[in-house]
């Protein structure tokens, strides 16, 4: 059986020892997550990651390196995502902006406070980017390659 993934990209972002996530809505639930989201058909990771975290956060982000690449299988609704999470910092902010549908708001939580979420986190995604970039993992950006 062939698998097509479901590619998505987050950003880990910190600033003055705190992080960036956003609180969404999903199923109902108030949950944690990166700035994340879909990889469009006719956009690069780079791009995408670029353009969600400024969905999501209102941030205008700049990825200066892979931390890491994921792949989880979602327990319930049988989808198997693959997410290539980037870090980097911010390049200015749209408080004016319209988050995205579904995003309660943007936050900035100190690492022990993520930690101390984990039974809010949207999926075990979350911990794993944080816990890969506070462990260094970085990546060059060309590691990865968009052809047009």
């Amino acid at each position: 059986m062939v698998w097509k993934p479901n590619v998505t990209v987050a950003a880990v972002v910190e600033n003055e020892g705190k992080f960036l996530l956003v609180e969404e809505r999903i199923d109902g639930a108030a949950v944690l997550n990166q700035p994340a989201g879909h990889l469009e058909s006719n956009e690069s990771l780079i791009e995408a990651v670029a353009r969600e975290t400024l969905e999501e956060s209102r941030y205008r982000f700049s990825p200066r390196a892979l931390v890491g690449i994921y792949r989880w299988p979602h327990p319930t609704v049988k989808t198997i995502y693959l997410r290539f999470a980037f870090c980097g910092h911010l390049d200015g902010h749209e408080p004016e902006r319209r988050l995205a549908h579904g995003i309660l708001r943007p936050l900035w939580l100190s690492e022990s406070e993520i930690r101390l979420s984990v039974a809010r986190h949207r999926s075990p995604l979350v911990l794993a980017c944080l816990d890969d970039y506070i462990a260094g993992k970085r990546y060059p950006l060309d590691l990865v390659t968009h052809f047009q």
